[in-house]
């Protein structure tokens, strides 16, 4: 099964975003942004399993 790419993020579900200065260690301060869509995954679900099950 072949997942489709998520339409709000194209696949790219993770960013690295720079809170801006350095820690007394000298290392980039840094959070990790997730694509609210598909939680980090990438991948967007079927319309079917999205829907669930109909009788």
């Amino acid at each position: 099964m072949t997942h489709r790419i998520c339409p709000n993020c194209d696949g790219h579900a993770s960013a690295a975003i720079t809170l801006g200065g350095r820690d007394h260690h000298g290392h980039l301060r840094t959070i990790t942004a997730q694509c609210p869509a598909c939680h980090g995954t990438g991948t967007a679900r079927t319309r079917s399993t999205r829907e669930g099950a109909r009788a």
